[in-house]
């Protein structure tokens, strides 16, 4: 293991004399690679002493670049540069699961066969070349004027990208700097925790109720200056909690006093039960909305919409054209002939309201059984558990696979839970409802009566 004797030699002086100046020049270096994995940094106090700040400072540093995984401490043996290791450590844990499940509720996927037929829409196109040109506009222009007959506000630009987490990646590189503060739901999707803590941010959790994100708590984690608010307006995942109106509209008051930008992860889109609703009704200025496709008419059509303010929506779209380009307008076109359809139309709505059947026949037995689940929409339900360990072995030796809660959890000392994709059961919910009650309450009594 190398040692990293002084900080200015090595060229990460920061560029401001605070704690985020401090991870964003070691970040930097980072990223040249003057600085490379398993390099041991030098003790606070020299650091300190070298660059003329106090101790308490490059403290605080530190702590921002360990918390995005930069650096790591361990004992006597300092504090070193982290090797890279590519992955999502809270979405691999959340997903992390065997072979041997009779019945995996732990995926969070679609039922297949909920999905639309894709023959209709495929017979309308003829050839792999429509359009052909690498400058044509990144919407096919017929899906970007339906999108906006059914978009829960009024969005000044458009654009398609590969499904909701490629849109979320591409926001977070474009607005979110290292060290900046991202307010989230608690709990929320595991995968975007990974992005955002990969990106350096600085995530916030805010609880939630049956309405949606807490109003003042928002408002005290606004207290300080965030780039982001993430939430999720209908179909929450985990929780299946919707935003309502009058919700919406105490959270969008919040954000506008407070300046900072609202990003909407409509992941449930065509199928959820509940009305479509974005802060941008109020706020259109300060709001990204993004709507998956995925859980609706499949995840392997890997698209989303995404809009938002011009400014904003360009600039994405401008740096995207240094890479990949665009989101395949085949696809697009495809995607187009299943949202006018009529057969694949009828199929997502027969879709929509069996997955909120098997929603509700589930809660409904888990009630009968003492215990209770809230939320009112969406493929999964987040269980309350007395032990997390012991509820997912228990179902685990029934055959029957679970997500554990803690990786979605945000918020420290987090109640126990379960997370079951309801959406992949057809039929025998009592049975269902039955083992998930028992195992709520291995290791000791969990209940909402």
């Amino acid at each position: 293991m190398s040692e990293v004797t002084t900080a200015t030699t090595l060229g990460w002086s920061p560029e401001e004399p605070t704690a985020r100046g401090v991870a964003n020049a070691v970040s930097r270096a980072i990223r040249e690679g003057t600085l490379k994995p398993g390099m041991k940094l030098p003790p606070i106090r020299s650091v300190a002493a070298e660059l003329r700040l106090s101790p308490t400072t490059i403290s605080a540093g530190w702590s921002l670049l360990a918390r995005s995984g930069a650096i790591q401490t361990d004992g006597r043996r300092g504090t070193t540069i982290a090797e890279i290791h590519p992955g999502s450590a809270r979405y691999r844990k959340a997903m992390d699961r065997h072979s041997f499940f009779t019945q995996d509720l732990s995926t969070g996927v679609p039922d297949p066969s909920l999905l639309p037929d894709l023959s209709t829409a495929l017979q309308t196109l003829t050839t792999a070349a429509t359009p052909g040109g690498y400058l044509d506009e990144p919407v096919v222009p017929e899906l970007l004027a339906l999108l906006r007959q059914d978009w829960p506000y009024p969005a000044e630009q458009f654009t398609i990208v590969d499904g909701a987490m490629d849109a979320i990646e591409m926001v977070s590189r474009a607005m979110v700097r290292f060290g900046d503060r991202v307010v989230v739901e608690h709990p929320t999707f595991p995968l975007l925790l990974d992005q955002l803590e990969a990106a350096g941010a600085d995530v916030v959790g805010v609880p939630l109720d049956d309405q949606g994100m807490l109003p003042g708590p928002l408002a005290e984690a606004l207290s300080v200056s965030a780039a982001a608010v993430l939430v999720q307006p209908r179909a929450h995942n985990p929780t299946g909690v919707s935003l309502t109106t009058t919700r919406a509209q105490k959270l969008a008051d919040i954000i506008r006093a407070a300046g900072s930008t609202v990003i909407e992860d409509d992941s449930a889109g065509s199928v959820a039960v509940t009305e479509a609703i974005s802060l941008g009704s109020w706020i259109p200025q300060q709001t990204l909305h993004i709507r998956s496709f995925s859980k609706s008419h499949g995840p392997d059509l890997r698209l989303a919409a995404m809009s938002g303010p011009e400014t904003v929506i360009d600039a994405i779209v401008s740096r995207r054209q240094l890479g990949q380009g665009w989101s395949s307008r085949f696809l697009q076109r495809i995607l187009l002939g299943l949202l006018i359809e009529e057969e694949p139309v009828a199929q997502v709505a027969h879709a929509r309201e069996e997955y909120q059947r098997r929603r509700q026949s589930v809660i409904t037995a888990l009630a009968e059984r003492g215990v209770e689940v809230g939320g009112n929409d969406g493929i999964n339900i987040w269980v309350p558990v007395a032990d997390e360990s012991a509820a997912i072995v228990r179902l685990a030796s029934q055959g029957i696979g679970v997500t554990p809660g803690a990786p979605f959890t945000v918020l420290a000392d987090s109640p126990g839970h379960i997370r079951v994709t309801v959406g992949a059961v057809a039929h025998s919910h009592t049975e269902l409802a039955e083992m998930i009650a028992q195992a709520s309450r291995a290791g000791g009594w969990v209940g909402g009566r």
